[in-house]
């Protein structure tokens, strides 16, 4: 491994660390709170970003998402197409997640975490120059994909992460 994946498989292990002290102990009704009627619930922003990790990864990767293959589209019962990730999505449609349980969103972004680090941990500094997606300009290497993910779930986790904060306040 190099240091570039040990860095990688790093921040993706503080991200799976955030999301269990998160989920850990609340029910569904409190994975479902809403601050107000336009914010997101824990629930919601733990299954996001566990669906855009596992979309980016397998799309850079090549591999089928985590979603799909291993039928976590089937265990979670929602209103959304099967390729639905979050993104965009309406307070309404927030809503419709509901909460879940803790172990039914922790399951699925360990199998995330774990394909993850499954394709990470063999990455060699020449592979992140990759270009994975030439639709922007400047075009995007692998090595722009994985942060951006790495950045944009640390975000969602620190969302879900201040409202069990709040949750919890006395």
């Amino acid at each position: 491994m190099t240091a570039s994946a040990d860095l990688l498989v790093d921040a993706f292990g503080r991200i799976n660390e955030t999301v269990h002290e998160v989920v850990d102990g609340l029910s569904p009704d409190e994975l479902a709170v809403r601050l107000d009627d336009g914010a997101n619930s824990i629930a919601w922003l733990v299954w996001h970003l566990s669906r855009i990790q596992d979309d980016h990864i397998a799309d850079a990767a090549g591999i089928d998402e985590v979603w799909i293959a291993q039928d976590w589209s089937e265990r979670f019962e929602l209103p959304f197409t099967r390729g639905a990730t979050g993104y965009g999505h309406s307070p309404k449609e927030v809503a419709a997640l509901g909460g879940g349980s803790a172990e039914l969103l922790a399951g699925y972004h360990d199998a995330v975490h774990d394909q993850t680090v499954e394709f990470v941990r063999p990455l060699k500094d020449a592979d992140l120059r990759r270009v994975v997606d030439d639709a922007w300009v400047p075009a995007v290497t692998l090595g722009v994909r994985l942060v951006s993910v790495i950045a944009d779930d640390l975000q969602h986790a620190g969302q879900a992460a201040f409202i069990r904060g709040w949750l919890e306040r006395p």
